[in-house]
């Protein structure tokens, strides 16, 4: 059997003239995150008083949403006005290792974020010698490049693959779909996938609940001040990485498992939120705690 040049992207269904309002409304969106981002990019790059390493970690996670989304909008727009819905298989491997990659470094983006307000709030006296902003460049060097290895080795196993099909039940390029279109053997893959998850997950995810978990004790014994200065500090974070988190199961549930009750139209928005939704949803968090900048920025640009 010959190997599929493209796949099928079989998640899309006929709207008719209705393509045309979410073409509008995806690029709207679209075109609103980035310039959301770009914005606190900028109040960031430009406000001296800003260049702290919490600023950092805010800087790389802007940056990512960027990266994110667009690994995912510019395709989506362009296969909502198209009537095949096809990808060729180079283009979307380069998707999955852009989606999985944006999924790391987000993760441990994340974890960073968490384990630099461990140290200010529970060792507030060491903050400054503890978490230098060379030290916070280093961290977010390594919550870029370490996905990059975990990430080729995966879409260089699934390359490999010989297919005897080309039809991907979702709007976008996923692994597991074309893990699953495999004539042989995919064990190997499938034990890779499983550890390259169940690491980045655990890793990230212990030190984020050891860190909020020992921030939480902090507070139940501190001063109402230190309270308030940990909820204001934290608190975007937290609901940032909820966020997340039930973006990615939502995408993990829709790709595993047949969800035949769900109508069809939300299953495609569940699958999608966590591409839609992030990267609006942090601006939008962080920049209520910056606004003053923003609006700084906006006046001197105006001006």
């Amino acid at each position: 059997m010959d190997e599929p040049s493209h796949f099928t992207l079989s998640g899309y269904f006929d709207v008719g003239l209705l393509k045309y309002l979410c073409f509008v409304l995806l690029l709207c969106l679209y075109l609103l995150i980035i310039g959301a981002n770009l914005l606190l990019i900028l109040v960031i790059c430009v406000n001296r008083t800003l260049h702290e390493p919490m600023y950092l970690f805010l800087l790389s996670l802007f940056v990512n949403e960027l990266y994110g989304s667009s690994c995912m909008f510019p395709l989506l727009l362009v296969q909502v006005l198209s009537d095949s819905h096809t990808v060729s298989v180079p283009l979307c491997l380069l998707q999955i290792y852009l989606l999985y990659s944006y999924s790391g470094v987000e993760l441990f983006n994340l974890a960073a974020m968490s384990y630099d307000r461990y140290v200010a709030i529970c060792c507030p006296l060491h903050y400054h010698r503890a978490m230098t902003s060379r030290r916070a460049v280093v961290l977010i060097a390594l919550a870029w490049l370490l996905p990059v290895p975990l990430c080729v080795i995966m879409v260089c196993m699934s390359s490999s693959l010989q297919l005897c099909g080309n039809i991907i039940h979702k709007v976008y390029c996923d692994n597991y779909l074309v893990v699953r279109l495999s004539c042989h053997d995919t064990r190997p893959i499938n034990v890779y996938g499983l550890l390259l998850n169940s690491t980045v997950i655990s890793t990230t995810v212990v030190l984020i609940f050891y860190s909020y978990s020992r921030i939480i004790s902090v507070c139940v014994w501190s001063s109402a001040e230190t309270r308030q200065k940990a909820l204001s500090t934290c608190s975007p974070q937290m609901a940032s990485l909820i966020n997340f988190t039930c973006g990615s199961s939502f995408e993990l549930l829709s790709s595993r498992f047949d969800l035949d009750g769900i109508p069809e139209v939300l299953r495609v928005l569940l699958s999608l939120y966590w591409l839609l939704c992030q990267p609006l949803f942090n601006p939008c968090m962080y920049g209520l705690k910056m606004s003053r900048s923003c609006i700084s920025i906006l006046v001197w640009t105006v001006h």
